[in-house]
């Protein structure tokens, strides 16, 4: 972290690279990335006393009267920015904690928040890593705007389809963001089309959870400037489109203990090669999973997607290999023990990934605490099952709108140990408001079926 980095070695580094900006960057609560930028001059000072801001800006921060607040930027976090380079010069960014003028963390901060529950699974000997699978699409523009077709839809890039072999349109784009995202020291995996026209996905390495989400907030903004230089708009909004599939953040995730590095969710005895505690992890994460749902899925725009018929998970079971399923366990390859994991599907990316994984590993440490077992997997196309069979066995289903979601998380007792009372209180205010003015809003689809036949 940031105090194992002598202030010395920072700014010489600095002047080697050249930097004449830097910025400095933190996440409000919905997960946007917010950066004030700096003369390289100024970072001495910064490094001494923090850079004071104006936190009653931030939504989900202080009130006005209590506004000012310090930002500490994470030196470990160090990152020449490639889209801000000349031959004389570079720009650096910063990821920042956020701190009260008296030097405390601020707990409604989402690093914060995540580094908290970091901190009660690294006391147990847990180490959480995970791997998040963002999907994007990418649009037309001209003349900076997007293009809409006669329909009134936003005319995708190209009309690829999943895995083609033939390179689309949108290849070299995905591979300029791919190089770029090298270039920020990020492991990438794969890139490739996904189903839907216009839609994208590139994977990278798992990491430690605070690593990855920051990596995650780093992805989105350079994705944008890859996009923006070729004429293009990227989106990360859930559903853009209706009838074809919207975009989700799959997340892969594992516990390794701290002192063994042994994945703790591999067990060679059993079928799915599963341990007793991946068992209970699973099972707490069903469990929550709908009190969670307003972090996971935060938009109105959320529960667009989250429809049976275009693969996104609708129903709390678990499985091998059936991706109708909730939570998926990737099957095993021998020797490969390091890669048991878990997936929970509906997580999609428009969420803020310091409180997905947050939340997500408060659930699993609570199915841990408690020792609890999830039912038995499924693994039949649960979209075929009618409501009889989902009573029958017993699976339930996510919530099927942002109030229905706001109302569980509202009421659930481990999201308020894991956010804080204060954050959770602001969040449910911003996110009903939201709700509300979606719930006055009178839309296309209202006009079209009612406007003519009343």
């Amino acid at each position: 972290m940031s105090n194992q980095i002598p202030h010395d070695e920072i700014l010489s580094k600095l002047k080697q690279d050249k930097v004449e900006f830097v910025n400095m960057q933190f996440s409000d609560m919905h997960g946007m990335a917010k950066s004030i930028t700096i003369p390289v001059s100024k970072f001495a000072d910064v490094l001494k006393d923090g850079l004071w801001f104006d936190g009653s800006s931030i939504e989900g921060f202080t009130r006005i009267f209590e506004s000012d607040m310090l930002l500490q930027p994470d030196l470990s976090t160090y990152q020449l920015i490639p889209w801000q380079q000349t031959p004389d010069s570079n720009n650096v960014r910063f990821i920042c904690d956020v701190h009260l003028p008296d030097g405390e963390p601020y707990t409604c901060d989402p690093r914060y928040i995540l580094k908290k529950a970091l901190k009660e699974a690294a006391d147990a000997d847990y180490l959480f890593n995970t791997g998040p699978e963002l999907e994007f699409f990418l649009f037309k523009k001209h003349n900076e705007k997007i293009i809409f077709n006669s329909a009134g839809i936003p005319e995708p890039h190209d009309y690829g389809a999943y895995f083609d072999v033939v390179p689309d349109l949108g290849y070299d784009v995905r591979s300029q963001m791919m190089r770029t995202l090298m270039k920020m020291g990020v492991d990438i995996e794969a890139g490739h089309h996904e189903v839907a026209a216009g839609q994208h996905e590139i994977d990278f390495r798992y990491d430690d959870a605070l690593i990855t989400a920051d990596r995650v907030m780093t992805l989105k903004t350079a994705f944008k400037n890859v996009a923006e230089s070729n004429g293009l708009f990227i989106s990360f909004m859930p559903k853009p489109i209706s009838g074809i599939n919207g975009s989700g953040m799959h997340v892969h995730q594992s516990l390794f203990s701290i002192k063994s590095g042994d994945n703790l969710f591999f067990d060679d005895n059993n079928d799915y090669k599963l341990s007793k505690l991946a068992y209970s992890y699973l099972a707490g994460q069903m469990q929550h999973v709908r009190a969670m749902a307003a972090i996971l899925n935060p938009l109105v725009n959320s529960y667009k997607r989250l429809v049976p018929g275009y693969e996104a998970s609708t129903y709390i079971c678990w499985a091998k290999t059936n991706r109708s399923a909730l939570i998926r366990i990737p099957r095993y390859s021998k020797g490969k023990i390091k890669a048991t994991r878990m997936e929970i599907r509906n997580p999609d990316p428009s969420a803020n990934p310091y409180l997905v994984f947050a939340i997500l590993l408060k659930a699993g440490l609570y199915g841990i605490k408690h020792n609890l077992v999830p039912p038995a997997p499924v693994e039949e196309d649960v979209f075929e099952f009618d409501h009889h069979e989902l009573k029958e066995r017993g699976i339930g289903t996510l919530p099927g709108s942002l109030a229905d979601a706001v109302k569980e998380f509202n009421e659930s007792a481990l999201i308020r140990e894991t956010l804080g009372d204060e954050f959770v209180d602001k969040y449910v205010r911003a996110k009903m408001n939201e709700w509300d003015d979606f719930r006055i809003s009178v839309t296309d689809w209202e006009l079209k079926r009612y406007l003519n036949i009343i």
